[in-house]
């Protein structure tokens, strides 16, 4: 059902997870959470595995560990017609656990591993009108990330990292009360990779750079196709769709006991050219029409823009903070029930508190505020064609993580 990987694309999660443009969702740790993804020059300790492989070879020579819980909760969405009727999709609330190791120094060299989720989303919808594209897309991604970093000097380091991911989806549409209806379940493994580069001209200022692949999610499973004037289809989809690639610029200087960082962030989502569902056999009649024909998507690159700012309050207690603009990929011809994206607002604080020399333990919040979207299809209706044609209010997400950290 790479179906279903496609409609995670749609979906966006930065939306949810929310924080990022489409579906990608770039906060997986406590310091990412509570800076709002500025988190990649200054990286430190176990998460710095995943943010910026090349500055564990500046962590202390000591084997660190980072378990996190995020809670993610995604607003009720609603949709005001043109025509007048509103509605609006579900809230959501979802559990995220992530991990994040970073071994001792072995010479010049630096090992790390991370498991995060760094994709995801889930709409559904009970209206007559959105349910009969997008009753419901749900997206399940996870990534398993083993990095390894070289110290070239004092002042200069890069890293790698393997990217294994495993996705899962469902995606259902239910129109004209049952008379056309989609049912579709799959998963699939997939591979990518990662780059990362640190320069540290003096102690207190980091030049940095990463790099994560697309990785190409071909979803593969079953689809459940209905319709009561043909037969029906009950057999093997695939579908191939993006997690795009994403370029970081970062720069991050400490003045006393306070750290800012900068980070400019480019996704690649012009690789999201269209929604395009496979079958061994080749569908026909309305079936073919509404769950075969490539959907054109049109995605483009966009920019997110980061800062983030670390106050060392006293020897035990570290304070953060954080704000990103975050621009929508999706453009207004092609969006859809399924991820009504927009641009967006993100704002983020958090705390981090040291047991003993060896244990930290950490909270932090972060608010994802959509903007209003209005999208205007005049050919738009129910019965042929099921589209956005007025506006969306009401989107945003919300992310608290908890952390425990330990060095050993």
């Amino acid at each position: 059902m790479k179906n279903y990987a496609k409609v995670v694309a749609l979906l966006g999660l930065s939306a949810v997870t929310l924080s990022a443009s489409g579906y990608r969702i770039p906060e997986q740790s406590l310091n990412s959470t509570a800076l709002s993804a500025a988190y990649v020059a200054g990286a430190n300790g176990a998460d710095a595995s995943y943010f910026n492989p090349a500055n564990m070879v500046w962590n202390n020579d000591a084997s660190e560990m980072e378990l996190a819980l995020t809670y993610i909760g995604l607003s009720k969405v609603k949709y005001t017609d043109v025509s007048g009727f509103t509605n609006e999709s579900k809230g959501e609330k979802f559990y995220v656990p992530t991990f994040h190791y970073v071994s001792p120094a072995v010479g010049n060299w630096r090992f790390g591993l991370s498991m995060v989720a760094p994709a995801g989303l889930s709409k559904r919808w009970d209206d007559a009108y959105a349910k009969s594209t997008s009753k419901e897309f749900t997206l399940s991604v996870i990534e398993l990330n083993p990095t390894v970093a070289y110290k070239v000097s004092d002042k200069f380091a890069i890293g790698f990292g393997l990217r294994g991911v495993y996705s899962e989806g469902i995606i259902k549409s239910d129109a004209a009360s049952g008379a056309l209806t989609r049912d579709m379940k799959a998963n699939s493994i997939d591979y990518g990779y990662n780059l990362a580069m640190s320069f540290k001209p003096m102690e207190n200022l980091t030049f940095a750079t990463t790099y994560r692949s697309k990785v190409d999610l071909t979803v593969e499973g079953n689809a459940k196709l209905h319709y009561v004037a043909q037969p029906d289809y009950d057999g093997d989809a695939s579908l191939t769709v993006p997690l795009p690639a994403s370029l970081t610029l970062a720069t991050a200087y400490t003045m006393n006991k306070t750290t800012v960082e900068f980070v400019y962030e480019r996704t690649y989502w012009s690789s999201y050219k269209e929604l395009d569902f496979k079958y061994p056999s080749p569908l026909t009649g309305v079936l073919k029409l509404k769950y075969d024909d490539p959907k054109a998507k049109d995605w483009k690159d966009v920019n997110a823009y980061r800062i983030g700012v670390t106050h060392q309050y006293s020897d035990k207690l570290k304070l953060m903070a954080g704000f990103a603009i975050d621009k929508s990929p999706a453009p207004e011809s092609t969006l859809g029930f399924e991820l009504p994206d927009s641009d967006a607002k993100l704002y983020s604080f958090g705390l981090e508190y040291a047991l003993n020399k060896n244990m930290k333990i950490g909270l932090s919040y972060l608010y994802d505020d959509k903007e209003s979207r209005t999208v205007l299809n005049p050919t738009a209706n129910a019965g042929t064609n099921p589209v956005p044609n007025g506006t969306f209010t009401n989107s945003s997400a919300q992310l608290i993580t908890a952390s425990f950290k330990y060095k050993f």
